[in-house]
């Protein structure tokens, strides 16, 4: 039996998702495991999927998550949790962030963006839904939100206490934000 985890972030164009897999990712290294991560970025810019696969453990020979496989999915927009949550392996968590961005679809009026997507997938999977928007913007700018996702999903793993995600932050993160996500990261962690 493998003793690598698996972990897929995925959300929308601007979210921070790779911010985050970059800061987990640091942190993991300095945990002294093996982590390999892989990036699809997609039309991102247009608001397109994008999507961070990290691996951790002893040793990692690919940095590939296949379908039935994350040991843990956050997702930064609740449509991205409907759309990646066939790679959730039975058993295995999923962080979501209750936010919603409207893809192209339902801007133009030929689909409808589904209410209850929250509620559907707790019939599915352990769900923890979290409100990072309103969390980063209580804490002065709601970019900070990919930060909150981030200390959520390090709570739900349950096993990276001993890393210095401060020390993560500092490395990663420009001068002028870090302390406001530090406190982001705290803030999702402690929910």
């Amino acid at each position: 039996m493998s003793d690598v985890k698996n972990i897929l972030l995925v959300g929308v164009g601007g979210q921070g998702t790779i911010l985050a897999s970059k800061i987990l990712t640091s942190g993991l290294m300095e945990a002294g495991y093996d982590v390999k991560m892989s990036e699809i970025h997609g039309m991102s810019q247009r608001g397109g999927s994008v999507s961070t696969q990290v691996r951790y453990g002893k040793e990692v020979l690919s940095p590939i998550v296949g379908k039935g496989s994350a040991d843990v999915i956050v997702a930064f927009e609740r449509m991205e949790a409907l759309r990646w949550l066939e790679y959730l392996k039975v058993g295995g968590k999923m962080v979501v962030n209750d936010f919603k961005i409207n893809p192209a679809p339902v801007n133009l009026g030929k689909a409808e963006y589904p209410d209850d997507i929250i509620e559907d997938l707790k019939t599915k999977c352990q769900v923890t839904a979290v409100k990072a928007g309103e969390i980063a913007t209580d804490l002065g700018n709601a970019k900070a939100m990919n930060v909150v996702l981030l200390g959520a999903l390090v709570k739900a793993i349950g096993s990276l206490d001993d890393v210095d995600w401060d020390a993560q932050i500092e490395k990663n993160v420009k001068p002028k934000f870090v302390e406001l996500n530090k406190k982001a990261f705290k803030a999702g962690y402690d929910l």
